[in-house]
């Protein structure tokens, strides 16, 4: 294809978003050709959106595109002219990418190695000019670890990541030259036929994940962030890459029942035997070279302002590889140490890169630029994630509650109407109106949860739930021996139950898109001839329904059918259909 057809799939705006047409001839190449420098908004049905941005052009130069390449793609698959002007734009932000780069002084080594607790070890950063060169010096927020020397400055190995952050954060990404170690060899590799007994072959997408973190030549090699939706198998692309580079391996992932999934897939799927994974948290602090935590054991500390003691999982072992599962829930204080292993292979796996505290730069800069995408509609039209019909149900506040409500706060507000007492009327009709699926029953409030609980007789599971007594009702659900289960704020973070087929949603946290993509998550493996449902209950003309339009919009970007129902209390207090 080529710009003198302009029938391309692909329309380019001067504000630097692109258009893809998925229905066009040649929309997959393009959507390739664009994926290294655009980054994916919105994927409904038909127009999927990509906004070019500084950070996606940095991304691209990381892996040795031009300028060149960047308005070479965009002129083939263009169905107008490109805007006039666009491409100088992306020369000049893409030429402040390796301006500054990080190198190892002298003979070329990195220094001591910070596991081993020498953190002596310094690095060389190299300003392409003088002008560069002075706006260093002057920038107040990196005075404290640069020292002047010459041919540029001088700082500690320890603060690699806290000097690139700040330096992206003044518009100058840093192109990184120090070499990453290797960590220790470990042998291990996919197996053909899992030991459950099913075939095992990665996914066409699986393996693209893999090898896109691994780069191409030299530059921006071996780190970086894979963004796949929930059921799309991100563990799979984990393992994939530790079978490429045979290395001790850390993974933190977000709970112990996450642990435990991470444990199972290792011994299922990869030649590993037990005994070289090791599990490290609240209930087992072992280590082995594939050691799993948790962020909650590793950002505990015994006072408030003390040390966090488990930060030397960090530099215990010789790590080649760390693996950050569900990046985006990465706690603050694991960014701090984070910053010191720079060095170190890094992978983050997540199906959103929404941060609700707008801290993807850091993921950027102390984990690695994302690597890979791909829009949830395509895998669900491929058949690898399951197709969910989404549904809000909005219901009247009750009378009782309509003055007490319309005199409190804001944050009071939003409590009366997440426990609307009439939700559990029409969550108890959604689920006797689906018999034939296995249903999940999310909430906020603890009480709200206790009380639906009850009347379903179904079993709660809280952050409060010891592991063991969770790890037997997830058992039995996915068994078939329970049907519906009661789930906290737990069910946001690597709940694996792939038969679940519906989830009924009482409550969330303020509308907040990384919690809607997480739940969803949890009922989008695939299941033959089913569709998944995701119900939302909201009470009306609330801010509530508010906060329900922020997720509502997120949902309909990712390319899913959202749909609007209002059910009304009868005179005896029954929501009738």
């Amino acid at each position: 294809m080529n710009s003198g057809d302009f029938n391309g799939p692909l329309i380019v705006q001067s504000d630097k978003t692109l258009l893809l047409d998925v229905h066009a001839p040649g929309a997959e190449d393009a959507r390739a050709a664009i994926l290294p420098f655009a980054e994916l908004e919105k994927s409904p049905e038909h127009i999927h959106t990509y906004r070019i941005t500084p950070l996606s052009l940095w991304n691209a130069a990381s892996a040795g595109f031009t300028p060149r390449d960047v308005t070479a793609a965009l002129a083939a698959y263009s169905r107008y002219e490109v805007p006039e002007g666009i491409a100088g734009g992306f020369a000049d932000t893409m030429a402040r990418y390796g301006r500054i780069k990080l190198k190892a002084p002298g003979n070329g080594a990195a220094g001591p190695n910070p596991e081993n607790g020498d953190d002596t070890g310094e690095l060389l950063l190299v300003p392409g000019d003088e002008t560069v060169e002075k706006e260093i010096a002057a920038a107040r927020v990196l005075s404290d670890y640069l020292q002047k020397t010459e041919g540029g400055f001088l700082l500690k190995l320890v603060h690699r990541g806290t000097v690139k952050r700040e330096l992206i954060k003044l518009g100058w990404p840093v192109e990184d030259e120090a070499p990453l170690r290797e960590g220790e060899k470990l042998e291990l590799a996919l197996r053909e036929t899992a030991v459950s007994g099913k075939p095992f072959v990665l996914r066409d997408y699986q393996s693209e994940a893999a090898r896109s973190v691994l780069g191409r030549g030299g530059r921006g090699t071996g780190f970086g962030v894979v963004v796949l939706p929930c059921g799309s198998g991100k563990t799979m692309v984990g393992m994939a890459v530790m079978s490429l580079l045979k290395t001790n391996t850390l993974i933190l992932s977000a709970n112990v029942a996450a642990v435990h999934q991470w444990i199972d897939e290792l011994l299922d799927k990869t030649t590993l035997e037990r005994d070289k994974i090791a599990e490290y948290s609240g209930d087992s602090k072992s280590t082995a070279p594939v050691t799993i935590a948790t962020y909650q054991i590793l950002t505990w500390r015994p006072a408030r302002d003390g040390d966090f003691p488990h930060f030397a999982l960090f530099r215990r072992h010789p790590w080649g590889l760390i693996i950050y599962d569900e990046v985006h829930l990465l706690p603050a204080p694991v960014f701090r140490v984070t910053a010191e292993l720079q060095a170190v292979r890094r992978l983050g796996l997540t199906a959103t890169l929404v941060r609700e505290d707008g801290a993807e730069d850091a993921v950027f800069s102390l984990v690695g630029p994302k690597r890979y995408d791909v829009p949830w509609k395509d895998l669900e039209q491929k058949g690898w994630i399951a197709e969910a019909l989404c549904i809000e149900v909005r219901l009247d506040l009750p009378e009782k509650l309509k003055i007490p409500y319309a005199v409190a706060g804001k944050r009071e507000k939003y409590r009366i109407a997440a426990e609307n007492p009439l939700k559990e009327e029409a969550a108890l009709e959604l689920i006797a109106n689906h018999r034939d699926d296995l249903i999940l029953v999310i909430g906020q409030y603890i009480s709200q949860l206790e009380s639906i609980a009850v009347r379903l007789k179904a079993p709660l599971v809280t952050g409060k739930t010891p592991n063991a007594e969770r790890e037997r009702i997830y058992g039995a659900f996915k068994r078939g021996e329970l049907r519906v289960i009661v789930v906290s704020k737990v069910a946001n973070f690597a709940l694996d139950l792939p038969d679940a087929s519906m989830a009924v949603q009482i409550s969330g946290s303020f509308g907040s898109r990384q919690e809607e993509a997480q739940r969803l998550g949890r009922i989008l493996r695939p299941k033959e001839h089913r569709n998944s449902f995701f119900y939302t209950i909201v009470s009306r003309s609330t801010v509530e329904e508010d906060f329900a339009a922020n997720r509502q919009k997120f949902l309909a970007e990712q390319g899913y059918r959202y749909t609007i129902q209002h059910w009304t209390e009868s005179p005896t207090g029954e929501i009738p259909r």
